[in-house]
Formats: C-alpha cells, sequence, structure tokens
C-alpha cells in the first residue's frame, strides 16, 4: 500500500548501469544510528522495474513490499538523508525496481537502523584495515565520513576489490582522503584487467594485498593481531579466503562473548 512508502528519492547516481548510488529522506526524521549499521529499503510489487532487467518470471502481488537490507553510506552525523549503494542483480525482486526509480519518487525505508558492524569494539590505537568487495565497501563509507580519527596515531588502509575500474564506486572521494591524510591508504584492486585494458594499478584478488606484503608496507609493519584489526564486508568466498589468512597470522573472528581483531558482516546481496 502506499502508506508503506515513508519517504522520497532526493538523489540518484549510477555509477554504471549495474551500481547505483541513492539517497532517501524519510518523511520523520532520520533515527540516530551508528555509523556501520544497516537498515531496508523496499518497493511494492507494482513498482516498475529497470528496463533491460530480465524477465520476472512470477510477479509478486501488487500491494506486497519488497524489503532488502542495506548498509548505510551516509555519516551518522548529518540526520537529512540516508544514503545507500546498490548493485543490481538483474532477475532480482527489488534491485530492478530500486533501479527505476527517479528523483522525486517514493520509496521505503525501515524505520529500526540495527548491526553490530561498527568502530565501537576496536582497541584504541591500533591500526584498522577495512577489506571490501563491490557494495561491501558501503559501511566503511559511513565510518570514515562520521568523524573518523584519521590523525590519532593510527594507520588505516582500505583494500577494495571489483572486477573492473569502473566498478570502483567512491574512488574518486577515497582518493581524496588518501591525499589529505597521511596515516589514510586506499588499495583498489581488479581482477578482470582484460576487461580494462587502461587499468594500470593492482591486479588480482583482494588477498594478494595480503600475500605480497602491500597492506604491511602501507601499516610499514608486519601485519599481526597485536597491532591491527580487520574488517571484512562482501562476497562471502572473499570472507572466507580471507578468515583462513588471517587465522594462519593469529588473528581470530571477534564476538562480544570473544574478543577478536576480525570484525565480519555476515550479510549478502
Amino acid at each position: 500500500m502506499s502508506s508503506d512508502l515513508n519517504a522520497t528519492v532526493t538523489m540518484r547516481y549510477e555509477i554504471n548501469h549495474g551500481l547505483l548510488v541513492l539517497q532517501v529522506t524519510p518523511d520523520e526524521e532520520v533515527p540516530p544510528f551508528q555509523a556501520g549499521q544497516y537498515t531496508t529499503l523496499g518497493l511494492l510489487g507494482a513498482a516498475p522495474r529497470w528496463h533491460a532487467a530480465d524477465p520476472e518470471p512470477t510477479p509478486p502481488p501488487a500491494d506486497k513490499l519488497i524489503r532488502r537490507a542495506y548498509s548505510i553510506t551516509s555519516s551518522s552525523l548529518q540526520g537529512k538523508y540516508l544514503e545507500f549503494f546498490v548493485a543490481l542483480v538483474r532477475s532480482g525482486a527489488l534491485t530492478p525496481r530500486l533501479f527505476a526509480l527517479n528523483q522525486g519518487d517514493r520509496i521505503h525505508v525501515g524505520r529500526r537502523i540495527v548491526g553490530m558492524f561498527t568502530l565501537d569494539d576496536v582497541p584504541p590505537g591500533k591500526d584498522i584495515v577495512f577489506v571490501a568487495t563491490g557494495t561491501g565497501l558501503a559501511p566503511y563509507l559511513s565510518m570514515l565520513r562520521s568523524r573518523y580519527a584519521f590523525d590519532a596515531g593510527h594507520r588505516t588502509v582500505v583494500v577494495h576489490g571489483s572486477r573492473v575500474a569502473y566498478d570502483l564506486g567512491y574512488r574518486t572521494e577515497l582518493e581524496g582522503m588518501a591525499a589529505r591524510y597521511r596515516n589514510f591508504h586506499y588499495l583498489p584492486i581488479i581482477d578482470h584487467p582484460e576487461r580494462d585494458p587502461g587499468w594500470t594499478g593492482e591486479v588480482g584478488y583482494v588477498n594478494r594485498l595480503f600475500e605480497d606484503g602491500t597492506v604491511a608496507r602501507r601499516l610499514e609493519h608486519p601485519l599481526s593481531p597485536e597491532r591491527s584489526v580487520v574488517f571484512l564486508c562482501g562476497n562471502p568466498l572473499m570472507i572466507e579466503g580471507m578468515l583462513d589468512l588471517l587465522a594462519r597470522l593469529g588473528f581470530r573472528k571477534h564476538t562480544r562473548q570473544a574478543p577478536g581483531e576480525i570484525f565480519v558482516e555476515e550479510y549478502w546481496k
């Protein structure tokens, strides 16, 4: 029902035909949240789908609200809108409808913002390595935009893997941070260089930057659980491989009951 649509699209920007940045302004005040948390976006089954999406074998009921969880990319401090980084799933129920949205269209946004993938449990002074593939970059953007302690003495490395360079969303913003802050480093890497002949940067999967010492050189010391924590968000295969690599270095997965040095966002969309 239209009453389920409680926010307005105030900005949409297609990074390419498969990646979308959406800013939505809720009808009510943006609820307080912590950088790294997530909420839901939703549209009714009657909403139009993007013109190049795969055919929908069984369309949902017109009045059914289709909802999915998305990490917030916007700062937790500005309070005016929520921003999301969305990857198109051509056969999906929701993302083809999100890609068909225009500025001024109505959308559902969850009234609760939740999640434990935050900086709360990071010990002071430890270096932080953020590892992402694709739209897994989203929670880190919110953290970095929310009074992040760039100059607190610790080092920060963002490793972002994608297929090709034009999938590296927010690249310009992250390069700007790296230019501004001496202790901040941005390491993009692509794994389909044959599709991007103009790319001159790192090639391979994100784990290569750990195995060949690139991350350690940016940290200016060997990667160790005594000095660093690592955040992982993105493709489950990347997370599985990184957990194995980090375990061999002595890192442990963090929980509130058993603190460790690896923070993992478990869901994937």
